[in-house]
């Protein structure tokens, strides 16, 4: 059942009564998981705008929606009138069974997101268009996908799945859950990982258009790079042997399997100092 959120009335009211003052002011929801005492996971996704969030040492989820002022050059219908800025958000958060889902109406217009976590949290965030995804001090799983915007997790700890369309992907983890896989990827994006000097992971390292770089030793893996034989019947007969451009390695004696890739772009895999 998802559970009704406490306060929202009062606190979108303190908002919008506040707009005289602001020239954009925010909505603004604070939300308990349903059993604190374990890591929730928070999913939150945008159409059009961008998303931070940062752990605290709080219990609850903080949101804060924000419309950006609309571009549109003034109707010639409306000469004499004075604009009236409409800066709802339609912030929707919705909790059940420790997984909170976040969501604003960015179809219409461009809504920012910033959102503050318990520090244990496990994320799964989604951008499309006109914003980037910025990830602070949270230990969890996260999964993190945009299409026209930036991926940076900073000071991050667990595991990550991070992909950034047309934009960088960059990385730095305090600390990585050992034993699990994790991926990396761009295709018109730099992809720049920071990890701890202990890291033990077997590497597969794919760069089409551009280079790869590292300081840690990473002693390669030929009998990973094995011929496959595509079978050309149906076509004419016939068959081809292809040997993929991936390049396989291990760090530190090897542990989970860690995927890197870009297209037009290098790959750097960084020793934290």
């Amino acid at each position: 059942m998802k559970r009704h959120l406490r306060n929202v009335t009062w606190i979108l009211w303190t908002a919008t009564a506040a707009a005289g003052a602001q020239e954009v002011p925010s909505d603004r929801v604070s939300v308990a998981f349903s059993d604190p005492t374990r890591p929730g996971t928070l999913r939150a996704s945008l159409i059009s705008g961008g998303i931070t969030v940062k752990g605290y040492a709080g219990k609850e989820v903080v949101v804060e929606a924000r419309a950006r002022a609309g571009k549109r050059g003034p109707d010639t219908r409306a000469d004499g009138l004075k604009r009236i800025t409409n800066v709802a958000t339609g912030l929707t958060v919705e909790e059940d069974a420790n997984v909170m889902k976040v969501g604003a109406a960015s179809h219409s217009r461009t809504i920012d997101l910033v959102i503050q976590v318990p520090l244990k949290t496990s994320l799964v965030l989604k951008c499309v268009n006109g914003g980037d995804i910025k990830v602070e001090q949270v230990e969890g799983d996260l999964e993190v996908s945009n299409t026209n915007g930036a991926v940076t997790l900073t000071s991050i700890s667990g595991s990550a799945i991070a992909h950034a369309l047309n934009e960088n992907v960059v990385v730095t983890f305090v600390k990585v859950q050992p034993g699990k896989a994790m991926s990396f990827s761009s295709l018109n994006g730099d992809v720049d990982v920071t990890f701890p000097p202990d890291l033990k992971a077997n590497l597969a390292l794919k760069s089409d258009q551009g280079e790869i770089y590292s300081d840690f030793e990473i002693g390669p893996d030929p009998a990973a790079r094995k011929p496959v034989v595509e079978d050309g019947r149906g076509k004419g007969g016939g068959y081809r042997v292809k040997i993929d451009k991936t390049f396989y390695g291990s760090v530190n004696g090897g542990g989970p399997e860690m995927s890197f890739k870009t297209f037009n772009g290098d790959i750097f895999i960084r020793k934290a100092k």
